[in-house]
């Protein structure tokens, strides 16, 4: 599967130029991250209070203020893929700041829909303990449904779609490559995507680890799926027609 994606992203966040006209696009799912992933969650990240450094591997790594919760913007790397697509953000959480290994991980590609991640990202933010499980998958799949999307037919417990069928998640088996604390094998976690149109290239992917607890993906899954209007000026590549889009005046 090929990815259409532009080569040269930068090394560092910037922010792109702002001339050109502006939209409001639904549904939020398809209008992809504006080619503003990193600024949008390093700005969040800052105004929170993460601290933040550059790696040896030329990556960039946020602490949380408790130290519980990181976050790396990864692209730089580029050398994890979901779907043929390289991983831009990688969220992690321990149980106590002297943990030396996270609870769980989770992979955000190019492509995701920035609120969405800020939205997850609030949520563990939000959390005094992070690593903690407290709720069962049905708070990510009854938060799908709550805003239109269905459960598949043959998979009702593990699967969603949404309305169009441009954009699945579903609990299953995770990539080996994911990271999670966890070492029993076959452990069931999250994963999300949207397919424009049936056999085009993944718009984007993510995964969440099998320790993520339930009620943060929800609240991933939850701004995904809002029927709000999200702002964008530049359209991802493949959605022509399948996008609903309203000049920002």
């Amino acid at each position: 599967m090929e990815a259409l994606l532009n080569p040269h992203h930068p090394r560092y966040p910037s922010t792109p130029n702002p001339a050109g006209p502006a939209y409001w696009v639904t549904p939020r799912h398809l209008a992809g991250d504006d080619g503003i992933l990193a600024d949008r969650i390093t700005g969040l990240l800052t105004e929170a209070g993460w601290t933040s450094w550059t790696t040896a591997r030329s990556t960039w790594l946020f602490l949380s203020p408790g130290r519980l919760c990181g976050a790396e913007w990864i692209l730089t790397d580029n050398l994890f893929h979901l779907g043929d697509l390289p991983v831009a953000w990688q969220v992690s959480a321990r149980p106590t700041a002297d943990s030396a290994l996270a609870e769980w991980n989770a992979y955000f590609t190019a492509g995701t829909p920035h609120e969405a991640v800020a939205d997850f990202l609030l949520a563990v933010e939000a959390r005094t303990d992070p690593a903690l499980n407290y709720d069962g998958p049905d708070a990510v799949l009854n938060a799908l449904t709550a805003l239109g999307w269905a459960r598949d037919v043959d998979r009702p417990e593990t699967t969603a779609w949404d309305p169009a069928l441009s954009a699945g998640f579903t609990w299953g088996p995770t990539p080996a490559e994911i990271q999670d604390a966890d070492p029993r094998p076959d452990l069931m976690g999250w994963q999300a995507w949207a397919e424009p149109t049936f056999g085009a290239p993944y718009q984007w992917a993510a995964t969440f680890s099998p320790s993520v607890p339930h009620d943060l993906v929800a609240a991933f899954a939850a701004s995904l799926a809002s029927p709000a209007p999200v702002l964008r000026r530049t359209l991802p590549e493949g959605t022509e027609g399948r996008l609903i889009t309203t000049p920002a005046h």
